[in-house]
């Protein structure tokens, strides 16, 4: 079975624009979402722990034989520029090979769900010491910038949506594809006749891509908060909770 190191943030000083929690916080959320997915997939993984440090993860990952070293983060501008930066950066070590082909199938995969696409890059850095002192290959993704308030809430409240991305990503540089450890539940929609909206993001601002008559079947891929996350002719966004019946 191909092995992964995963490695978020253990930095619970870096603070979201809100107060709402840490970037430590929210990067082990997603792992926590990204480990049933690598187990359904036959991917074995150790994790780092979030009470150590990163010089700790690098030892702990160079005492395995691991295919790729995935390092996750959340972003912040400089105090000159505090919360106007946005935008999603894949860095991987310039002569890594792996670590190139594993920082642009990232990329490529995250430009499908992060809101403005061409603000997804990988590039290449000789600067970061968790992408220095690792032997395998490395990638340490900066997801969007947390002190930036729509980068933030995007991380927020898409947590689920960005696991699964990254565990395709994963799945994809193994070779591998990627099972989805639960299987998906069907629900209908009960309204008193009107249509149910399905937006791009689980809130109610967000933008309405399509709508589900009365009595209508959808299947349900997850769920984040009251939101379900749900597939309907094709179309696959969110949908209020309180408004399908789970069958």
């Amino acid at each position: 079975m191909p092995m992964l190191f995963l490695s978020p943030s253990t930095q619970e000083f870096n603070i979201y624009y809100d107060g709402s929690g840490s970037e430590e916080y929210y990067m082990n959320l997603i792992a926590d979402y990204m480990e049933p997915y690598l187990t359904a997939s036959g991917i074995t993984f150790t994790r780092n722990s979030p009470d150590g440090t990163v010089g700790d993860s690098v030892r702990l990952s160079n005492t395995g034989d691991y295919a790729l070293h995935l390092a996750l983060h959340s972003n912040a501008s400089g105090s000159a520029n505090y919360g106007r930066q946005t935008g999603s950066d894949i860095y991987y070590y310039p002569t890594s090979v792996n670590g190139k082909r594993a920082a642009e199938i990232i990329a490529k995969n995250l430009k499908i769900i992060y809101p403005n696409p061409e603000k997804v890059r990988a590039i290449p850095t000789t600067r970061l010491y968790e992408l220095n002192n690792t032997r395998a290959p490395s990638v340490l993704v900066e997801l969007a910038y947390h002190d930036n308030k729509d980068d933030a809430e995007w991380i927020k409240n898409n947590l689920q949506l960005i696991a699964e991305n990254l565990s395709q990503s994963v799945a994809d540089y193994f070779g591998l594809t990627l099972v989805d450890p639960n299987p998906t539940q069907s629900g209908i929609v009960i309204t008193e006749g009107g249509r149910l909206n399905i937006r791009e993001q689980p809130n109610l601002e967000a933008r309405i891509i399509g709508q589900i008559p009365n009595g209508a079947a959808v299947r349900i891929k997850g769920q984040s908060g009251d939101w379900y996350l749900v597939t309907y002719n094709g179309i696959e966004g969110y949908s209020y909770g309180a408004y399908i019946r789970l069958v």
